[in-house]
Formats: C-alpha cells, sequence, structure tokens
C-alpha cells in the first residue's frame, strides 16, 4: 500500500538485520550499567518530587522528614 504522497508506508520497509547494525551500534553494558544507575537517595528523591504532596512538604519542613512522613 502506498501513501497518497507516493512514498510506501513504514511498514513495508524491511531491511536485513546485518544492513540495519551497520548503522545501528550498541553500547558494551557495562558502560550502561553506570550510566543508568541511581542511588537508593537520588531514587527517593525522584519519589518525593514526583508527588506533589511530599514535594511541598520537603520544601517547607525538608527531604527526609517529609520522604518518612508520605513513604516510610
Amino acid at each position: 500500500p502506498k501513501d497518497p504522497a507516493g512514498s510506501s508506508s513504514a511498514a513495508s520497509i524491511k531491511i536485513k538485520k546485518e544492513v540495519a547494525n551497520a548503522f545501528v551500534k550498541r553500547q558494551k553494558r557495562s558502560s550502561l550499567y553506570f550510566e543508568y544507575y541511581k542511588s537508593p537517595m537520588e531514587q527517593m528523591h525522584e519519589r518525593c518530587e514526583n508527588y506533589p504532596p511530599c514535594d511541598y512538604l520537603s520544601d517547607q519542613i525538608g527531604f527526609y522528614t517529609a520522604y518518612n512522613r508520605f513513604f516510610g
């Protein structure tokens, strides 16, 4: 099936795995671990920031107290 503009749809385009790998280079897994690893404290901060009542209260009474009130 073709689009009205004359180009073929993305579903009909297929290339071999070897060809795709020629221009898509992946990073090694070991370097990705350190890139995506977050410390437990950073995870706690993000959890509190994503919950508006905790985020608001952390500005008033401090992060640690606000986090313990909602998630402790």
